[in-house]
């Protein structure tokens, strides 16, 4: 009788050790190559992971960029609910991915928390005129965000948030120099009440200056530590007003006195993140702000003949411009904006190019550290959208579940959440 109880003992401590093995060492791969169903709800649910006390290890140039975490029912059921491809992989698997990565352009980053997301954007947002493709990428892979404007801006609580987004904007306080074709369309007029009351409200004699302020605010959020995500006209614009902080670019048009004869001489490029050495376009009726925008050199092309370039990094020595670069194709369709792409010779020698127009002079996305922090500009308005004109309809993204373009957004909302995971010796 004692030597059967002790042999159920034994056998169940023996069920009970080979059951704890197996759930250690199941994993979750959500594989990011072509075999993917959903690119875009994958990185959704890498961020439901970390939401919930669970950590993702983004397996860099691996399989596209596929993510991989513990096994846990909760995790499945609900990349099954979003229709996110993944399998289910024993120590094995895990042990044979591990070796892959080690032996080849590949890494293993740890991502430990979910950033805190805001988008710079006005709460009147001028729907019917524009929409914002990092909005759409958010709502459409169901990562939370908030929206923050100048009051917001300038009372400090981009503090409370690791990532921000710039939504289409003009820093310069020209209201995306729309003037010469939409001047009388309901949607501008609002939006230079909507801004001129805001200045007045924060006591700014000027919408410029009110900008001004704001992007400064941003700049010292970066230099701390912040991460800044841009994209169309709030790359470029941006720039140009901290560059024209100590003059007057803005014409009587935009606010009421002319701009300063030598305001070009004035410029102070020592004060900007990635641009440098620009001439500004002053005529009020040209929809330019200066020559860092590429569009006036590429306005032939079309949809047929338009891609760019992914560079390719080392992945164990520069893992950041890995991650943001991370895709399962290294060519992308390219994408017309207010700014489409950056001419090369404007860009600062410290910045990191991350994709071009090969044959051209011009940089589609760009990355760079600025103190403690970071910025990342993309050009362009929608990826999936070549030309996007005002008043086009937002883009569906359930009909490109698997958009390279889109998927380069989402890279940007993960990486400041990555740490290098630690190599065992």
């Amino acid at each position: 009788m004692k030597m059967r109880m002790w042999n159920v003992i034994v056998l169940c401590c023996i069920m009970l050790l080979t059951t704890v093995s197996l759930v250690a060492a199941d994993r979750i791969l959500i594989s990011m190559d072509l075999q993917q169903t959903d690119h875009l709800k994958a990185y959704g649910v890498a961020y439901w992971t970390l939401e919930h006390g669970i950590h993702v290890e983004w397996l860099l140039n691996y399989r596209g960029g596929s993510f991989m975490m513990d096994y846990d029912d909760a995790i499945a059921r609900e990349a099954r609910i979003r229709g996110v491809a993944f399998s289910v992989i024993g120590g094995a698997d895990v042990a044979r991915i591990s070796h892959e990565i080690e032996e080849n352009n590949m890494e293993m980053v740890l991502l430990e928390k979910a950033p805190a997301i805001a988008i710079y954007a006005p709460s009147f947002r001028n729907a019917e005129a524009w929409d914002d493709a990092v909005s759409l990428a958010l709502d459409y892979a169901e990562i939370p965000y908030t929206v923050l404007w100048d009051e917001e801006v300038l009372r400090g609580e981009l503090e409370d948030y690791d990532w921000l987004h710039l939504h289409h904007e003009d820093f310069t306080g020209q209201y995306g120099k729309f003037y010469g074709s939409y001047r009388n369309a309901a949607w501008y007029q609002r939006q230079v009440l909507e801004n001129e009351a805001m200045a007045r409200k924060l006591g700014f004699e000027k919408v410029s200056k009110l900008k001004l302020a704001v992007a400064k605010m941003i700049k010292e959020y970066v230099l701390r530590g912040g991460f800044v995500f841009a994209m169309c006209s709030a790359t470029d614009s941006y720039d140009i007003a901290l560059a024209a902080e100590n003059t007057d670019i803005a014409e009587s048009v935009f606010d009421g006195d002319p701009s300063e004869p030598d305001c070009q001489s004035k410029l102070d490029f020592t004060k900007t993140f990635a641009f440098e050495e620009f001439t500004l376009v002053k005529n009020p009726m040209v929809y330019e702000f200066s020559n860092i925008d590429t569009t006036p050199l590429r306005q032939a092309l079309g949809p047929e003949v338009d891609y760019f370039t992914l560079f390719e990094f080392s992945a164990k020595y520069d893992p950041v411009p890995t991650m943001l670069t991370q895709c399962h194709v290294p060519v992308i369709n390219g994408f017309m904006g207010q700014t489409t792409g950056f001419n090369r010779e404007t860009i600062k020698k410290s910045v990191v190019l991350l994709g071009e127009m090969e044959g051209t002079n011009e940089v589609k996305y760009l990355h760079g550290n600025a103190g403690r922090g970071t910025f990342t500009f993309l050009g362009g308005h929608d990826p999936e959208d070549y030309t996007h004109h005002v008043g086009d309809p937002p883009t569906n993204l359930a009909l490109h579940k698997n958009s390279p373009g889109y998927r380069l957004i989402l890279n940007n909302i993960l990486f400041p959440a990555a740490r290098k995971k630690e190599r065992k010796t």
